[in-house]
């Protein structure tokens, strides 16, 4: 990190937009800084480019003069019962609002805003890294105000609340997953009192809606290293407030001297692998969930041990209550993180067995498009510590690759399915839809896909010919 002096900041300052903002505040006689995340990453060499300015009296009153000053191609927007104006120009953003004081009631975290100095502004900021401001006066342009010390929490790595961590949480409780949020951004340490305090603070997270937890627990998935976020989160007690099923994986049972894996550690290892591959959001989500039917799955058996049968459908079932209870979109992106839940063993039973066409020509019709991101969390999923083991996993999973590849080439896609549908079924035999029109179906389906015969006309009306006689079904009169 780089301790500039007050010249320094100034130079770095020395764009024309912040010049115009100095000349609108002073024109106005009002103290202006720019503050928050901008400042922060000054410091940190991060790319930045929304700018925070508090004011002290009008930020909108400063907002329009800027207008002015850049003319029609600025536009402004005002929020007059938020007090907080916004002016856009090319590529930058620039959010004003006058410097405020806070106060909280027990039971929401939206507090009563009163107009405020400088110091009453920082001291409702949510870490000493993010209470800093440079003002943009003239007769001060680059002094920086760090009344918390937040520049040396920067070289230490610390995230730390300006104030009385119990009260800074208590009033608002999303601050704590903000903490893990910067913690596994910036890979700082949470100092040991706010650590504490979020342990203690915890179940305060219950106020907050599914939409602001989710925002922020995705940008902890987005990291670099995913495990860290959430392991912070787990440790601290917040994990549980939203995502009591992760937490319950958590868990080594031993029978006869026999043990099952720690899945809580796993999966992380899992998102850590997926992220590793610049996997996205909702392939993320899916290696997060992928094991979460595994407690409800479980069994002993004397013979083979420890068993999770079914844990994949068991979690694909899950997939939709974890979405709504985060607000999550129940859409097609909640469909496709069922999609690969559901799917996750296949891939690897094939590896573990003989690859065959006909296993991979299945696999290829059930995934579809996501088929890539199915191979990418199932070979994530391969965390075996016998490395003999991991690399015939790997060898066989190219072997599938492989088949895939050439399965595309020849487009079974456009094959795969029999050139028999089901209305053509129900014409010939007088159905209505039912489980009969399924079964008949099913069998030239499985035909097609096993390559028993070839995807035509004639030996698959012989086949649906057979299957519907065992069926007891008679062919309508043309």
């Amino acid at each position: 990190m780089i301790l500039y002096s007050d010249a320094q900041l100034a130079e770095i300052l020395d764009k024309n937009i912040f010049h115009l903002i100095s000349d609108s505040a002073d024109e106005l006689g009002m103290e202006c800084y720019v503050v928050g995340g901008f400042v922060r990453d000054i410091f940190l060499e991060r790319p930045s480019k929304d700018i925070d300015v508090v004011v002290v009296g009008s930020g909108i009153e400063v907002a329009k003069r800027l207008k002015e000053k850049l003319g029609r191609k600025a536009h402004l927007s005002v929020f007059k019962n938020f007090g907080t104006a916004q002016v856009k120009f090319k590529e930058t953003e620039v959010e004003f609002v006058g410097a405020r004081k806070e106060s909280y009631s027990h039971d929401s975290r939206k507090p009563v805003v009163e107009n405020g100095t400088l110091e009453d502004d920082q001291n409702r900021r949510d870490f000493t890294i993010n209470a800093l401001a440079i003002c943009l006066n003239k007769n001060r342009f680059g002094e920086l105000v760090d009344p918390f010390d937040g520049l040396y929490d920067m070289e230490d790595g610390i995230i730390r609340t300006p104030l009385d961590p119990d009260i800074t949480f208590s009033d608002d409780p999303l601050r704590m997953l903000r903490a893990v949020r910067f913690s596994a951004q910036l890979c700082f340490d949470i100092e040991r009192e706010t650590r504490d305090a979020i342990t203690r603070n915890a179940n305060r997270l219950q106020i907050i809606s599914g939409e602001r937890i989710q925002e922020e627990f995705n940008k902890i998935l987005m990291t670099e290293k995913p495990s860290r976020g959430i392991y912070e989160l787990y440790d601290t007690g917040l994990l549980y407030q939203f995502l009591p099923e992760l937490c319950a994986l958590d868990i080594v049972e031993t029978r006869n001297g026999r043990a099952h894996k720690n899945n809580f550690y796993h999966t992380l290892e899992v998102v850590d692998n997926v992220a590793m591959k610049g996997g996205g959001l909702w392939l993320r989500w899916s290696a997060l969930l992928h094991d979460i039917g595994k407690p409800k799955s479980k069994r002993w058996d004397p013979l083979t041990g420890w068993t999770f049968h079914n844990h994949n459908y068991l979690g694909a079932k899950m997939v939709p209550t974890i979405f709504r209870r985060m607000k999550l979109p129940l859409d097609a992106k909640m469909k496709y993180v069922q999609k690969l839940v559901d799917l996750h063993m296949r891939p690897i039973v094939i590896a573990d067995e003989v690859v065959t066409d006909s296993a991979v020509r299945r696999l290829l019709n059930d995934a579809g498009d996501d088929i890539d991101d199915l191979m990418t969390l199932c070979e994530a999923d391969i965390t075996s510590k016998n490395e003999v083991r991991k690399a015939q996993f790997r060898e066989n999973f190219r072997m599938v690759r492989e088949k895939i590849t050439d399965l595309k080439e020849k487009d079974y896609k456009r094959l795969l399915q029999p050139v028999i549908d089901g209305n053509e079924i129900m014409e010939m035999f007088n159905l209505k839809p039912s489980p009969q029109v399924g079964a008949l179906k099913q069998c030239l389906k499985d035909a097609v896909l096993d390559n028993l015969v070839e995807n035509e006309r004639e030996p698959l009306m012989e086949l649906l010919m057979k299957k519907a006689a065992k069926m007891g079904l008679v062919m309508k009169e043309k």
